[in-house]
């Protein structure tokens, strides 16, 4: 089982870099990220506030929910749209911080690799804590400003100020959180991709596979 982490923060290129590796070298690829706003957008849909911790944990252990490379399905509904919208996008990390969802997604996303016999997997706690034993681990990241603008791009329906407030509130609540920060692992390569290229990045992480 072959297995290539990438971790990093809101827009540092992850789902980008993630889908051009994993189309260079034949490899399956999750986004876990998806997963989580799944499990946000099961719960408001069921009226469930995503605070209620224990109703949360409750929902996720039952949740039907399938992520493939070109759509998130929840309880059988496409929610590929919903999932990056700005309801879904406010409330991710307060979920994403509830310890029995990270604990049921971390299962299912060992569950997902054995399955497709390893896979290019992106997030924010892959190579520390879901894959510690990854044949590689890198860690993304870029210029705030240069952040922001990707992630305003992707969410129209947002001001670019909002999307940075959100960006470094999520950066806040995802590095301070008790239960799986988001941190670099200890030998994961760093790779800032501020202006750079697609094909040069996916150059250089070629250039680094064992």
């Amino acid at each position: 089982m072959r297995v290539i982490a990438i971790d990093g923060p809101a827009g540092a290129g992850k789902s980008t870099v993630a889908r051009g590796l994993a189309a260079r070298l034949g490899l399956a690829y999750l986004d876990t990220g998806a997963m989580y706003r799944g499990v946000t957008f099961a719960a408001l849909r069921r009226g469930i506030d995503p605070d209620d911790a224990d109703r949360v944990a409750h929902l996720v252990l039952d949740l039907e929910m399938t992520v493939t490379d070109t759509a998130t399905t929840v309880d059988g509904v496409d929610a590929s749209v919903e999932i990056r919208g700005p309801e879904v996008t406010r409330a991710v990390s307060i979920v994403a911080a509830n310890p029995a969802v990270r604990q049921e997604l971390n299962r299912r996303q060992r569950e997902w690799a054995r399955a497709h016999n390893g896979g290019v997997i992106e997030g924010r706690d892959i190579g520390s804590v879901v894959f510690p034993d990854a044949d590689l681990k890198l860690y993304l990241t870029a210029a705030p400003e240069v952040r922001a603008g990707r992630r305003h791009r992707e969410v129209t329906d947002m001001q670019y100020e909002d999307v940075a407030a959100s960006i470094a509130e999520r950066d806040a609540l995802d590095q301070g959180r008790v239960n799986d920060p988001l941190v670099k692992a200890e030998d994961a390569v760093v790779i800032d991709t501020t202006n750079r290229p697609v094909d040069d990045i996916l150059d250089e992480i070629e250039g680094l596979l064992p």
